[in-house]
């Protein structure tokens, strides 16, 4: 049941793209038809959010039955005493599901009506509201206080201040402007603050703006996944390579009981900032975060004994996370997708670098954990077969606990590989909306079924280094 148009590509990744999905494996073992039918419902899936809105408890701080209790209030409050369930998942013990409304078709389009940027867009429909630096368009006459009808530019064509705009839009629901159109696009002072604030948006999530920010975390629920693969335990020194915004950090710190050391590195300043804050708020002190280049993080020198950052000798972690950098791909929603051939086909040669350094710094006996959020071949199956070929001295794990679906066919792994591995592939289920007849007629188990496969896409595996001897 498509509500919005399948995601769009540039026609050289689409290209690339449809290659990859009728790969000759896949069709030798699905047949075209269901192949191509399995390819088409996935780029439907992107376009919308997942059914389920997922959040991890900090349970460094309090009980994952107490914030149940505490969010359930939070949402009656915020939908009028609509009862929408918080549910507890059987296999991740730190999250709490929320099952997302939607879409509701029935809602009246407004006369006025405001315009904002593609990622503003993709907030709304997972909760936001609308804040003033994501406005891109307002009707001539809008006031504060007044009706409006908020569309998503998602090809990004219409012009800041625009008083109208006919370019392909998307409807995301209703709100009430807080500022005047002139308020909105004044010229004096950074843009900032609560532009409309949501009270009809077509997808029903609540919003956790300002809501027990240090006892929840926002998280698509195959992130939370890869920290209880990696599974690390008190006293061991951790290493998260690419590490922002933070969210995998924080939970590691939070399996280990604050104790032993979380190492997080990433190369971009501001990001190491965030994750210092993160951990600062959720009160975890046993993470240590630098701001460096993943690639060059191996030391070939010895160093002085009090340094504690990057680079760091061979074999100096338990456990390393490899959440690479990726193309994006399986974040959800996105209904046009702006990188290139050259952008997307990027990323592999770069994941290879930080991997190598990664095995290299690893212990003997060691875990390291790859992950994406990106559906690709290349940057997935083809990473695990090009390791195992590359280094003698990894063996694919079994992962648990393990919530997706097997590997993808495609990169000449074995069907025993393949099984190893974890691809969180939203097109595994039928893509429907959700009301409160449904939800309230559903059983628990389903719904927690449903939120295992309608989530964003994703890639996980795990390989243990053996001892050399």
């Amino acid at each position: 049941m498509s509500f919005f148009p399948k995601i769009a590509f540039q026609y050289e990744v689409e290209e690339y793209l449809t290659k990859v999905f009728r790969n000759n494996e896949l069709i030798t073992a699905l047949g075209t038809q269901q192949a191509e039918n399995k390819y088409q419902s996935l780029l439907s899936h992107l376009s919308h959010p997942p059914a389920f809105t997922t959040v991890r408890v900090n349970t460094h701080l309090a009980s994952v039955k107490h914030v149940k209790k505490l969010l359930f209030e939070e949402i009656q409050k915020q939908f009028k005493g609509l009862r929408i369930p918080v549910l507890e998942h059987p296999k991740l013990q730190d999250i709490l599901l929320i099952p997302v409304i939607g879409p509701r078709r029935d809602l009246k389009k407004h006369a006025s009506e405001v315009i904002v940027g593609a990622q503003c867009g993709y907030a709304v429909l997972r909760g936001a509201h609308v804040y003033v630096p994501g406005i891109v368009s307002a009707s001539r006459f809008v006031k504060a206080g007044d009706l409006v009808s908020v569309y998503s530019d998602i090809e990004g064509k219409c012009k800041r201040g625009a008083k109208e705009f006919d370019g392909v839009k998307v409807f995301l629901g209703n709100g009430i402007s807080e500022l005047s159109r002139s308020e909105i696009f004044s010229s004096s002072g950074p843009l900032k603050g609560l532009g409309i604030r949501m009270i009809e948006p077509v997808y029903l999530s609540p919003s956790f703006d300002k809501v027990l920010p240090s006892h929840l975390f926002l998280q698509n629920l195959p992130s939370v996944v890869v920290s209880h693969i990696l599974n690390p335990q008190p006293g061991e020194k951790i290493l998260d390579m690419c590490a922002a915004p933070g969210g995998k950090t924080t939970h590691l710190a939070t399996l280990m009981h604050d104790q032993g050391e979380v190492i997080a590195m990433d190369k971009i300043a501001n990001k190491i900032k965030k994750i210092k804050q993160n951990a600062e708020l959720l009160q975890l002190n046993c993470i240590k975060a630098f701001c460096y280049d993943g690639t060059k993080a191996l030391s070939v020198e010895k160093r002085e004994d009090k340094q504690e950052g990057p680079p760091f000798l061979p074999e100096s972690f338990d456990r390393i996370l490899l959440d690479a950098p990726c193309s994006g791909m399986g974040q959800r929603p996105n209904m046009a997708y702006s990188f290139t051939l050259k952008e997307v086909t990027s990323y592999q040669p770069l994941q290879r670098k930080l991997f190598t350094v990664a095995v290299k710094l690893l212990k003997p006996g060691g875990v390291l954990v790859y992950s994406t959020c990106t559906i690709t071949l290349s940057e997935n199956e083809e990473q695990v077969a090009w390791a195992l070929k590359t280094f003698p001295c990894l063996q694919l794990h079994p992962q648990e606990p393990h919530i997706g679906g097997e590997g993808m066919k495609g990169a000449g792994l074995s069907l025993d590989q393949l099984k190893l591995l974890q691809r969180f592939d939203p097109s595994a289920v039928t893509l429907q909306g959700m009301d409160i007849n449904s939800l309230q007629n559903s059983r628990e188990d389903d719904l927690i079924s449903l939120a295992n496969k309608d989530c964003i896409g994703f890639f996980i595996a795990k390989f243990i280094k053996l001892n050399s001897k």
